[in-house]
């Protein structure tokens, strides 16, 4: 009798521990939970958390998310993270409030709207500031930046957000989880890749991430072919002039990790014409709006001294809105996460976190960036070669990572060929082009630029529904 009564302390005993654990689970991300942000429409009913994960505790670094359940099915739905690049880019004052989140900034800041085109339909979705400095993301240690700032030290504190985020929503470790983004992410996301490939082959020091594979949109990745990339495509979209074309094609050798200085004074007037218009989206508006934001001020930056600096610089990046939108998202972005009532209610420590001012990109993080990696083609060729799905696409109107740089890499890859070059439809109306490798899709979009979910939102939610559930793009109008 005392035998069966032991036992039955200790099942209860055992049971109280375990609903305990589960409870202080629950309660840990249950206090990231989202209630309401100033202007957020009353309906739909979105679920979404955000706050701070620790990624290195000795120098006090912590990455700001932003989550997102799936609208329907979130039990089932594969997570899906979204980075953007820069260096020093905000992924949710761009990818989550312009791009393919459920909330999308209004103008000037006012409040938000719901976006019907969200990628939230088809994932669980979460977005990073990333790396510390951006956004709301904060370190302790000034010497970060200058010191050890480059794609290894993003991926590897990207990788421990990753690890400790899953420690807080353990009910998505077992999930199939996907990389996102476009741009400088293109660095990040393929080294992040490599990182989480590398460890899960290691249990017992490392645990396991679910990781099935990756989609980058027009992504930088190889400095000579998007290079020669960038200054074929100002040539051939008469942005540049045939002797422009010609004298930057003799002295450049874009195979040179640091252009020499004839080469820097033959890009100067490409960029200098690119100034002109929008180099992120070539047919899309300026914005016209004066703003005291960073990212502003960049855009209308005249000095002809800045121009050797855009080799790898996107402190003169201007997004612009395409076709029928307002151009100026970027400034409604600053207005709305500025706002006091806004920091309060998304559960951000701005006395650590954004020097009293919130913007899309930090420039300082740009000007402490170490490129040092001149190409991720080597990583693809290994992930390949592991099995994870990797798909890329191109906005063919964007003149900063350009449609042409990016198809030299596909081919420099030497792939296969699965499928040939083709049309793919969209509510029966040209698309763009696809085509499949053994290992690797590569599609373009009609149409769009730099950010394309921004620029065609309707095909890019096509796009990632294709990549996430393994359907073709329609090749039929």
């Amino acid at each position: 009798m005392n035998l069966i009564l032991c036992l039955q302390l200790l099942c209860f005993s055992l049971l109280i521990t375990l609903f305990s654990k589960a409870t202080a689970i629950n309660v840990t991300y249950e206090s990231d939970r989202i209630i309401y942000l100033p202007g957020q429409p009353s309906s739909p009913s979105i679920s979404h958390f955000s706050g701070y994960i620790t990624v290195n505790e000795n120098h006090g670094r912590a990455l700001f998310y932003w989550f997102f359940e799936a609208q329907s099915e979130p039990s089932k739905k594969p997570l899906l993270l979204w980075l953007n690049g820069g260096p020093g880019c905000s992924s949710i004052g761009t990818g989550a409030v312009v791009e393919i989140g459920p909330l999308l900034v209004s103008k000037n800041g006012e409040g938000l709207h719901f976006n019907k085109y969200s990628w939230n339909q088809e994932a669980n979705l979460l977005f990073v500031e990333s790396p510390a400095g951006v956004g709301f993301s904060y370190t302790n240690t000034s010497s970060d930046f200058p010191t050890i700032l480059e794609d290894h030290f993003v991926a590897e504190d990207a990788y421990n957000f990753l690890v400790n985020w899953l420690q807080r929503f353990p009910q998505f470790k077992s999930r199939d989880f996907f990389i996102s983004g476009e741009s400088y992410a293109g660095h990040y996301i393929p080294q992040l890749a490599e990182l989480i490939f590398d460890r899960n082959k290691d249990s017992y020091k490392y645990p396991f991430i679910n990781l099935k594979g990756f989609i980058v949109g027009n992504p930088e990745t190889n400095d000579y072919y998007d290079y020669k990339g960038l200054l074929e495509y100002a040539w051939s979209h008469a942005v540049i002039s045939d002797q422009q074309y010609d004298k930057a094609k003799q002295v450049c050798d874009f195979k040179q990790f640091n252009w020499s200085n004839e080469c820097n004074h033959a890009m100067d007037p490409v960029f200098q014409d690119y100034l002109e218009i929008d180099i992120y989206n070539i047919y899309a508006p300026a914005c016209r709006l004066n703003s005291t934001s960073s990212i502003a001020n960049d855009n209308n930056n005249n000095d002809p001294e800045s121009f050797t600096k855009m080799r790898n610089d996107y402190r003169l990046k201007r997004m612009r809105i395409f076709g029928g939108y307002d151009p100026c998202f970027s400034n409604y972005a600053v207005e709305y996460f500025n706002r006091k009532d806004v920091q309060s209610s998304f559960h951000a420590d701005t006395k650590r976190a954004t020097n009293g001012t919130w913007s899309v990109c930090n420039n300082s993080i740009f000007g402490a960036y170490n490129f040092s990696v001149f190409s991720v083609l080597p990583i693809y060729t290994k992930l390949i070669k592991g099995g994870l799905k990797i798909w890329i696409y191109s906005g063919d109107t964007d003149g900063r990572c350009p449609v042409i740089g990016t198809r030299y890499c596909v081919e420099a890859l030497g792939l296969p060929l699965k499928s040939r070059w083709r049309t793919w439809y969209h509510h029966n109306q040209v698309g763009g082009r696809i085509v499949e490798y053994e290992g690797l899709t590569y599609v373009t979009v009609r149409g769009a630029g730099h950010m394309v979910p921004l620029n065609k939102p309707s095909e890019a939610l096509s796009l990632i529904h294709a990549f996430l559930t393994d359907k073709h793009l329609p090749t039929r109008g």
